[in-house]
């Protein structure tokens, strides 16, 4: 039996496919994309279907008995039948997208869109829009429409805008209307966020260094004056004569230095998800920093909100 069920299900799925390469907006098409009659489907639901059961049912009562008014009650109610097809249909008829935008994202996240529908003086209040098996109300309000769906980045990168589903079943749920779109338009995912290792503390430039901080620099001779607690013991008894630890800290307001070429032993996609997680962690804490690529093209010192997508838009752009 469970076979039986198994295989009725791949029919179903394998006609549900066959029927999709036969449905109009596969191709990209250039915005702005206006849903015409041609591209419209409708077909009625299951309520619908229980609905006209119904009305054939008193139909049949009503002339069996020649009932007038149960007559009368059935093509009323047929009328209203009618006229729920004509309004659902009307949900999606001259329905224009008009712009797509995108906000930022990081692959591995939903990546929200934008969209933005044209003004025909009009509210669409059962719209819903289906996006990677996602179905995401998006009700539109008479002006000009806006709704905001999310969509999956799964590489990053420049990528193509999937194929979207806007379907209704408004006014009374008695019949299901769609059309697909999908526009042909790309957004920039930014690489995935990787935050295994610290960033680099500071600058290792030795120019930039400021002398009187905690961390050990080098060692020089001791010199009247210098503390007993910096002298070198080991160092000195090895060189014959007292040698002194110096130390240096970075100078203050001093950039982090963000390397491709001081990562090593890892793959490609780890050493750039490692750079964008410390590009954000450096914007974060608004630190200012220094991007340098493997082909030594760097970006920087800055902290501010351009130099953040620039350093990222370079990292997802990476071959």
């Amino acid at each position: 039996m469970a076979a039986v069920v198994d295989r009725g299900r791949s029919t179903l799925a394998r006609g549900q496919r066959l029927l999709l390469t036969f449905a109009r907006g596969r191709k990209p098409e250039a915005l702005p994309i206006r849903l015409d009659r041609r591209r419209i489907y409708i077909v009625p639901t299951r309520a619908g279907l229980g609905y006209a059961l119904l009305l054939l049912v008193m139909l049949a009562g009503a002339l069996n008995y020649q009932n007038n008014s149960a007559l009368l009650l059935t093509c009323m109610l047929g009328a209203t039948l009618a006229s729920s097809m004509l309004l659902t249909w009307r949900e999606l008829h001259d329905l224009t997208l008009r712009s797509v935008h995108a906000e930022h994202g990081f692959c591995g996240q939903r990546l929200p869109l934008h969209l933005a529908f044209a003004d025909d003086h009009r509210s669409r209040h059962g719209l819903s829009i289906e996006v990677d098996g996602l179905e995401q109300p998006c009700p539109l309000v008479q002006g000009p429409g806006r709704a905001v769906v999310s969509i999956t980045a799964d590489q990053r990168g420049w990528i193509d805008l999937p194929r979207m589903r806007i379907s209704s079943t408004a006014p009374f749920g008695l019949f299901r209307t769609w059309s697909w779109i999908t526009p042909a338009q790309q957004v920039l995912v930014y690489p995935r966020v990787l935050a295994d290792v610290q960033a680099p503390a500071r600058n290792d430039d030795p120019n930039e260094r400021a002398a009187g901080g905690d961390e050990f620099a080098s060692l020089r001779d001791y010199h009247a004056g210098d503390p007993i607690r910096h002298v070198a013991w080991k160092a000195s008894a090895r060189h014959d004569h007292l040698l002194v630890r110096e130390f240096d800290r970075a100078t203050p307001g001093q950039p982090l230095r963000f390397d491709w070429n001081a990562l090593s032993g890892i793959d490609r996609e780890t050493r750039i998800s490692r750079l964008t997680g410390w590009v954000c962690d450096a914007y974060t804490a608004a630190h200012p920093w220094i991007l340098i690529l493997e082909d030594r093209s760097s970006f920087g010192p800055a902290n501010d909100d351009a130099h953040y997508h620039r350093c990222l838009t370079a990292l997802a752009e990476l071959p």
